[in-house]
């Protein structure tokens, strides 16, 4: 992706897309130019899909939180049975993500056991920690709203992972800090594992890294948008 014989310059700052083939990816590469490369791109990539998700009113918030809800619901039951008796990890929402936190209270009434991601240790595999309607929350990592260290530690069967950008392969653009893939890369049995987005924030590519590994759904505001067949 860079040509270490002479200068890198870029078409169009601070968007690298017109550098990088879309096509490409060495599952194997190491290479730290095209690493930076492809973290600036991603980085100008989320600010823009970032802008998408900011501009939205309260009323098309919640819409679409209802409609990712209506949607989500469906395939739980559809390809899990409802997931009754089975531990599901949701998300808090946080910086304008869609808002589960009805559906997570209906699934929990039906017998879901219901978990939230934490971060216990700074660059290390989220844990996860049993939620109820009644859990009492304490402020975590970022300042997100976390069940506290004596609720039940439990590994998830289903995942549900926020995202900013998506593509049809169900590889996510993230906020960058890696938890998910080192998360996903650490469990095993692996989870099934559900990326969450607008509709709108499909992009091309990714440009995947060796880090990265891709969901296996992606379920957004008009349907289940993406699967993979193979795990």
């Amino acid at each position: 992706m860079s040509d270490t014989s002479k200068p890198v310059t870029y078409a169009s700052p601070p968007c690298l897309a017109a550098e990088v083939d879309p096509t490409y990816f060495d599952p194997l590469a190491t290479d730290p130019d095209q690493a930076r490369d492809v973290a600036r791109w991603r980085k100008s990539e989320r600010a823009r899909l970032r802008g998408l998700r900011d501009a939205l009113s309260v009323a098309a918030r919640q819409e679409v939180g209802r409609a990712i809800s209506d949607h989500l619901r469906a395939v739980v039951k559809e390809k899990f049975n409802g997931a009754r008796g089975k531990v599901l990890s949701c998300y808090w929402p946080i910086k304008g993500e869609p808002d589960l936190r009805g559906l997570m209270a209906e699934w929990h009434a039906v017998g879901v056991l219901i978990a939230l991601p934490i971060v216990e240790v700074k660059a290390a595999p989220l844990v996860f920690r049993r939620w109820t309607p009644e859990t009492q929350m304490v402020r975590g990592d970022w300042n997100i709203p976390v069940p506290p260290p004596e609720a039940e530690q439990v590994t998830p069967d289903i995942t549900l992972a926020p995202m900013i950008g998506w593509t049809v392969e169900c590889y996510r653009l993230g906020y960058g800090g890696g938890y998910f893939d080192r998360t996903l890369a650490a469990l095993d049995p692996r989870p099934v594992s559900i990326g969450i987005a607008l509709s709108d924030a499909r992009i091309e590519t990714i440009y995947p890294q060796p880090h990265d590994i891709p969901l296996d759904m992606v379920v957004t505001d008009a349907g289940l948008r993406a699967e993979r067949t193979e795990r």
